[in-house]
């Protein structure tokens, strides 16, 4: 069954957990969707675990649109949301509008995100006025890393944390569908899943959030080094990739790849007049 911003809504009332992962490309996407996520987010960290940048700052609006058009080819039951990038709405409420629109209408996603809480309000508005639903983002909000003084948990302060709260419901009266909280304590999570009648999707947030997020090439392994603390590894789809890619390199190097089953033949008597 399709999923869309109702589904999403109704999951809330009836109490089923949610679930969503990232997708950047259409093979993944397809794979992803085959798998029965409800909904698949082109999140902006395309511009980490993609194209190699140290943050999500320089990610544009045509990286954006060029990924999510290739994630919604892939993709049939899932709600695609789109992620819209740094300085993409932060502008004006005009900016705001034209920008999701363009996830609409050019890229064929159902929804975007954005983040921010109260000085984000009037584009959240506008955008939704617009008839294109909305996900909001509150807690560790990445494109405010340099304000944020870093990828660090946010809430853990009582004036933050009732920021967060009130955050919540302001989103809530503008008209988000859901809200992503990302890298806060579970117990302030479990408040702010408590204060909304919208669906919460939990990152680095506890289990009390009424759906989760992961950035599957974390939850796959395919990263060495750095691992947030939130992330578990449910396969270690890297380790295995290495395996391949070495048997590649063993095979074509000792002979033994590509054998007479991956090659063509041709007929014999058509060959000899070659010579």
């Amino acid at each position: 069954m399709k999923n869309t911003v109702v589904t999403f809504k109704e999951a809330k009332k009836t109490g089923d957990k949610l679930t969503m992962l990232t997708a950047y490309d259409y093979s993944m996407a397809k794979l992803i969707d085959g798998s029965g996520v409800n909904g698949i987010l082109v999140g902006d960290s395309l511009g980490m675990v993609c194209l190699g940048y140290k943050d999500t700052l320089s990610v544009t609006m045509e990286d954006m649109l060029h990924h999510t058009k290739a994630v919604t080819r892939g993709v049939q039951n899932a709600l695609v949301v789109g992620d819209m990038p740094f300085m993409s709405y932060q502008p004006s409420v005009y900016d705001a509008v034209k920008n999701a629109g363009r996830f609409i209408q050019e890229a064929n996603a159902q929804a975007v995100k954005l983040e921010g809480g109260a000085n984000v309000i009037d584009q959240i508005t506008a955008i939704v006025k617009a008839q294109i639903p909305v996900m909001g983002h509150l807690g560790l909000t990445p494109q405010s890393v340099n304000m944020l003084g870093g990828f660090k948990v946010q809430g853990k302060d009582i004036d933050i944390a009732k920021q967060i709260i009130e955050d919540a419901k302001r989103l809530e009266a503008a008209g988000v569908f859901s809200i992503i909280l990302e890298c806060i304590p579970s117990k302030l999570a479990e408040l702010v899943s408590k204060s909304v009648s919208v669906p919460t999707i939990g990152i680095g947030a506890g289990n009390s959030c009424d759906g989760q997020i992961l950035v599957y090439q974390d939850m796959l392994n395919m990263f060495s080094g750095f691992k947030p603390k939130f992330v578990k590894t449910f396969a270690n789809v890297g380790d295995v990739m290495m395996e391949g890619f070495k048997n590649y390199i063993k095979e074509v190097q000792d002979g033994s790849f590509p054998s007479e089953a991956e090659s063509f033949t041709i007929d014999e008597t058509a060959l000899d007049k070659l010579y």
